[in-house]
């Protein structure tokens, strides 16, 4: 049996010559980098993975020494404008070691950064195809938002400067509008972001506050930045929310699988605060609009008001003159009538007009008695007298009644 054992010196001496040998060189190795620690010293240690159906199938430690990570970093950062991170798929050139303390290694001397861009593509696509079938691509296009959002619960980091251009554009804005904005913060890069994100778009549909939308806020990035935004989970929970979300995320060039199933989706956080403040300007304008049609209809009304009236009163003055034309007539005939029968006139035509003391008409003998007084009116002067005696007309009744009184 002493025979027949190894020293574990020379067992790892055999497996080291071994493994060497059947990779001598250097060799490309694709891998997802779940381990990153970037030393002082400038060395970089790496622990590379590979899963399948939710389980590790391979691990690996590797190193990036430093006389090589700055010439790689700036080789990835430069194609992909992101340093290598945790949860990308990277294609790896290194040489393949044993040590016999540490164990199996990969020395990495180069990486390929446009696989990993390929990569994400083609993850990206499959994240469409599969949010397609599920048919989760168009539910946050059926919910409508309010004509004026007023309470609006922002996803964003604290301080990024996306999100102070957008409060700064929508909360200072020029017409005075009023918002009500609330930050839930998370985190907007790395592997952690989409979990974070999700973490936030539930605290808000718990809130006790009813937001009329929901806003996620990034001011753009490289494109290994901006990649936890086609992550599926992040999809599926934007999908589901039941308030319209909106993103704004990246640049012009952008556009990713969050954009894709939001109910909106623009370019910047300024575009995302124009799109609101439109709402009130579109709204501000309505109501001039019918202020203006308002003010006009009743502008017009009263003119049509004044001209009727104007009308009115030209026939209202025609009448009222024609009235009293009439009316200035029958007083003339009147007065003609009054003047003809004016006793001054009859008077001045030959007749007398007898009265009695107290300058009452006298029609008749009959009523007069001796003794009464009278007066006599001439056109140039009155007789006043005493009556001695009444004598009657001769007509028959008395024909021994004397002759007619003389006045004294």
């Amino acid at each position: 049996m002493d025979s027949e054992y190894l020293d574990l010196v020379d067992l790892t001496a055999l497996l080291k010559d071994g493994i060497e040998s059947v990779v001598p060189g250097l060799v490309w190795v694709k891998a997802e980098i779940s381990e990153l620690n970037l030393r002082r010293n400038g060395h970089c240690y790496l622990e590379l993975s590979q899963s399948g159906a939710g389980v590790v199938l391979a691990k690996v430690r590797a190193t990036i020494w430093a006389s090589r990570w700055n010439y790689i970093d700036q080789c990835f950062k430069g194609v992909t404008g992101s340093s290598l991170g945790v949860g990308m798929e990277v294609l790896f050139r290194g040489q393949v070691v044993f040590h016999p303390v540490y164990g199996l290694s990969l020395n990495v001397d180069d990486v390929d950064p446009d696989f990993t861009l390929g990569a994400n593509e083609r993850q990206r696509r499959l994240t469409i195809e599969r949010l397609a079938k599920e048919g989760l691509m168009d539910l946050q296009r059926e919910l409508a938002l309010p004509e004026l959002p007023y309470s609006l619960a922002v996803v964003s980091a604290p301080g990024a400067a996306g999100l102070r251009d957008f409060e700064k554009h929508l909360l200072e804005n020029e017409y005075g509008f009023v918002f009500k904005v609330d930050l839930f913060e998370a985190l907007m890069q790395g592997d952690q972001a989409a979990d974070s994100m999700i973490i936030s778009l539930e605290e808000i549909q718990s809130s006790p506050v009813r937001y009329d939308a929901v806003l996620i806020l990034r001011g753009g990035g490289s494109e290994l930045d901006l990649a936890c935004f086609d992550d599926y989970d992040l999809a599926v929970a934007i999908a589901r929310c039941p308030i319209p979300v909106f993103t704004a995320v990246g640049h012009d060039k952008d556009y990713h699988v969050a954009d894709m199933v939001a109910n909106t989706f623009v370019k910047t956080p300024t575009a995302l605060a124009d799109l609101f403040l439109d709402c009130y300007i579109a709204e501000d304008q309505r109501i001039s609009s019918l202020e203006s049609r308002i003010r006009l209809a009743f502008s017009g009304r009263f003119s049509a008001m004044l001209a009727r009236l104007e009308v009115l009163g030209r026939n209202v003055s025609h009448s009222v003159a024609l009235r009293l034309s009439e009316a200035s007539h029958r007083l003339d005939m009147l007065e003609a009538r009054v003047t003809a029968g004016d006793p001054r006139r009859i008077l001045e035509k030959g007749y007398a007009l007898a009265l009695d003391s107290n300058g009452v008409r006298v029609a008749s003998a009959a009523g007069v008695r001796p003794g009464d007084g009278f007066q006599v009116m001439f056109p140039d002067g009155t007789v006043k007298g005493t009556v001695t005696s009444v004598e009657p007309v001769p007509d028959g009744r008395s024909p021994q009644e004397p002759q007619p009184p003389s006045a004294r």
